[in-house]
């Protein structure tokens, strides 16, 4: 890899990207387009897990009457910004992602890690959909989106509207649009390399 993005492009991926969220005007009225949100996805679905296990599944609410499924889930701090926000993002984890292994990883036949080990599944689901919903933050970011990721909301109430009668359980929640810089206060600190990494 002999090509380095942009210090433009790290910018707006990382070093001026800023979490959306608590103001009900953290967002422009200003529509997300559908390609944008299928880009984003197409992006993200490349970035690696464990044994291509691919567990992210994706519901990008945009209808009211999908909004409004979603409200009843929330927080209440969190129901403004969310009902505002041009698209939320349920980051989901297909615990039936074993199912799949035989089309996805032709390494070796790695369903028998999982079969019958409830345990590991869960744990395999969670960590790597959290990785690619990450990975989804970031490509949002690179196609010129603004994010606010959150917990707060009831994870049952989630699956049971949106996921009933499948093996996806909720993991987070991401805010989509066009983030309104006037409502942002100064960046909160982060770690310097030295406090957070050794290299040994």
């Amino acid at each position: 890899m002999s090509h380095l993005l942009s210090d433009s492009a790290l910018d707006l991926i990382f070093r001026t990207a800023r979490t959306y969220r608590g103001a009900p005007n953290a967002w422009l009225d200003q529509p997300v387009d559908d390609d944008l949100l299928r880009q984003a996805y197409d992006l993200a679905k490349f970035g690696p897990t464990s044994a291509n296990c691919q567990p992210l599944r994706v519901v990008f609410v945009r209808t009211p009457a999908a909004k409004e499924k979603l409200a009843a889930a929330l927080s209440e701090s969190n129901i403004a910004q969310t009902m505002a926000a041009p698209a939320t993002a349920i980051v989901g984890a297909d615990h039936a992602f074993v199912d799949h292994l035989p089309r996805m990883y032709k390494e070796e036949n790695a369903v028998p890690w999982f079969a019958g080990k409830p345990a590991a599944i869960a744990e395999t689901a969670a960590r790597n959909s959290t990785l690619q919903g990450a990975y989804l933050i970031i490509a949002l970011r690179a196609l010129g989106l603004d994010c606010g990721p959150m917990s707060g909301f009831n994870n049952a109430k989630v699956d049971a509207s949106f996921f009933a009668g499948t093996a996806i359980k909720s993991n987070f929640l991401i805010n989509i649009g066009y983030g309104n810089p006037a409502v942002l206060n100064p960046r909160d600190e982060r770690f310097a390399f030295d406090e957070a990494c050794s290299i040994v």
